[in-house]
C-alpha cells in the first residue's frame, strides 16, 4: 500500500514559511537527495492555493540544468488538489469531500508513494484526520521569529516515532517520523 509522506521544510522555530508567505530560507542541498525521494513517489497532493502557486509552476529559461530537471520531475507526477472549489484542469483531479475515503482509495492503487506537498491548512487537515503515514521533517538552521507553524491547532497529542535521522553539511536536519501506534 501507498503511503503519504508529509515531506517539507520547517524553520528551527517551527515555521514552514514566513509572515508573508517567504520561503527564501529554504536550502536546496543535492547532499538532501531530493531526486531520490521524488523517484520513490508517482503522486502529489496539494492544497488549492499551493497548487494554484507551485503546481505548473516553470523556472525561468536561466535557471539551473538542476532545477529545470527537479521541476520536470514534479510535474510528472499524477497530482490531486484538494479544494472546496471544483475546478476543470487536464493536469490534476480535484477532491473536495470525503477526503479520508478518496485517500484510502489512493492510497490502494499500485504504484510509488505520496508526497502530501500541502499548504498548511491541508497538511493540518491530514493530521487531524491521521492520513499521514511518515513525517519528513527537514529543520533549517534559521529561526524566523513568526511565520506560518508546522503544527498548528492541534486537537490531540501527535506522538511520533523517530525512524531515522540525517545530518547535512548545510546544517540541515532531517527528521523522519512515523505515528506511534
Amino acid at each position: 500500500m501507498k503511503k503519504v509522506i508529509l515531506d517539507l521544510a520547517v524553520t528551527l522555530d517551527g515555521f514552514i514559511e514566513g509572515p508573508n508567505g517567504e520561503i527564501d530560507w529554504c536550502i536546496m542541498d543535492e547532499e538532501m537527495d531530493f531526486d531520490g525521494f521524488l523517484s520513490d513517489i508517482d503522486t502529489i497532493f496539494y492544497g488549492r492555493v499551493s497548487y494554484d502557486s507551485w503546481g505548473n509552476y516553470q523556472p525561468d529559461e536561466n535557471a539551473s540544468n538542476t532545477e529545470q530537471m527537479l521541476w520536470k520531475g514534479v510535474h510528472s507526477k499524477k497530482k490531486y488538489v484538494f479544494s472546496s472549489q471544483s475546478k476543470q484542469d487536464n493536469k490534476a483531479t480535484f477532491i473536495n469531500s470525503d477526503i479520508s475515503t478518496k485517500v484510502n482509495e489512493i492510497k490502494t492503487q499500485s504504484g510509488g508513494d505520496i508526497w502530501l506537498y500541502g499548504g498548511a491548512s491541508l497538511i493540518k487537515t491530514f493530521i487531524q484526520l491521521n492520513l499521514i503515514d511518515t513525517y519528513r521533517i527537514s529543520i533549517h538552521p534559521i529561526a524566523l521569529g513568526n511565520g506560518k507553524p508546522l503544527f498548528e491547532d492541534l486537537k490531540e497529542r501527535l506522538e511520533l516515532t523517530l525512524l531515522k535521522t540525517n545530518i547535512f553539511k548545510s546544517g540541515v536536519v532531517q527528521l523522519i517520523y512515523e505515528p506511534t501506534k
